[in-house]
């Protein structure tokens, strides 16, 4: 009950203040509708999507120093995640359950995320790393075949040189779009699976290792859509489900013109915990290929449900603006250049968030 007065209240709140921008600022020009995309497998829909209350947003100058990068979180405790498939709206696709049970370290590292390039350092990144220990248990997403298992995934041929290491790679008993879907399990230290095979989801395929181009023991995870190719990769955290009253927030990020703005901060801060996150744009890569929905330009997933602070710094200033972030789905923002944030609409809570 406590938690339900606070949401009642922040929405109350957001309702009095009205959809505006800071003292003296323009307001942020509505987005048009994003493209939508239909699954050739229909999860369950549970409510309707709805327009979002609260959007306050500044821009104000920057300060002379710039903030210095947040560390990332010691606190690594999260709620076991929903059932998989959940579709709270249209948009939404979590088909697969995590790649790595809970217990282990089963979130994305936060430092390199899919799309991200470390500023030049790494070749641009077309998965997440779960960073469990090494030998914890690697379990198939979801039901299908597996079409790969060996070394030698990236160009389809024996090559224990390959930079994916130990691979499996299962193809879904499910598509997206009327395409098929597939993921990618990599740096294993072990396969316990064959090419062939019949997995379902939570079935064990392996154990992480540090097989390949890796620095050190962890998961490398993919989804890849139409084909099972390097080129054919969408962001795993728009994929897998988040934990029971998290949710997922995705973004673009746009100069002025409408024109995407590569490897660019976005800075994160819980209006409830004061707790921050801090989230980079996708590299300016052809190799990078944002969500059909949602057409993003980054994904954090993760988060618990409650109020938000989202900040960017542009052409030397701060805009500042608050959303709320409902759980068990994603929510979506847009921000272009000196118009601000727009916040896109998303779906009303309900009581019950997970398939019958």
């Amino acid at each position: 009950m406590e938690r339900l007065r606070t949401v009642v209240m922040f929405l109350a709140a957001a309702l009095l203040a009205g959809c505006v921008t800071g003292a003296g600022q323009p307001a942020a020009t509505t987005p048009s509708s994003l493209p939508h995309a239909t699954a050739t497998m229909t999860p369950l829909l549970l409510s309707q999507p709805t327009t979002v209350p609260a959007i306050q947003q500044d821009a104000t100058p920057l300060p002379v120093s710039l903030p210095t990068t947040s560390p990332v979180p010691v606190n690594g405790w999260r709620p076991p995640p929903y059932p998989a498939p959940l579709a709270i709206r249209p948009q939404d696709h979590f088909y697969l359950t995590r790649p790595i049970p809970s217990g282990e370290v089963n979130w994305p590292n936060p430092n390199y995320r899919y799309g991200s390039t470390l500023f030049g350092e790494m070749s641009v990144h077309t998965g997440i790393d779960l960073g469990a220990q090494r030998s914890a248990t690697v379990v198939a997403a979801g039901d299908g075949e597996v079409v790969w298992a060996g070394y030698g995934l990236y160009r389809g041929i024996e090559d224990t040189t390959d930079p994916y290491g130990l691979a499996v790679a299962i193809r879904h008993d499910f598509g997206f779009d009327g395409q098929p879907l597939y993921t990618v399990y990599a740096h294993l230290e072990e396969e316990m699976v064959w090419v062939g095979q019949q997995v379902r989801a939570g079935d064990p395929i392996g154990l992480v290792g540090d097989t390949g181009h890796a620095e050190g023991p962890h998961l490398h995870f993919e989804v890849r859509v139409g084909e099972n190719r390097y080129f054919n990769t969408y962001n795993p955290e728009l994929w897998i489900v988040p934990p029971e009253g998290w949710g997922v927030l995705a973004g673009r990020v746009m100069n002025s013109s409408g024109i995407p703005l590569p490897e660019y901060l976005v800075q994160i801060r819980s209006l409830e915990t004061d707790e921050r996150w801090n989230v980079w744009t996708y590299a300016n890569d052809t190799t990078i290929q944002p969500d059909p929905s949602y057409q993003e330009n980054f994904v954090i997933s993760d988060l618990p449900a409650g109020p938000y602070e989202v900040r960017i710094d542009f052409v030397g200033r701060q805009f500042i603006s608050n959303f709320f972030l409902y759980p068990g789905q994603t929510n979506v923002i847009l921000f272009q250049g000196r118009y601000g944030f727009s916040i896109h609409p998303t779906a009303t809570p309900s009581d019950s968030l997970t398939p019958p």
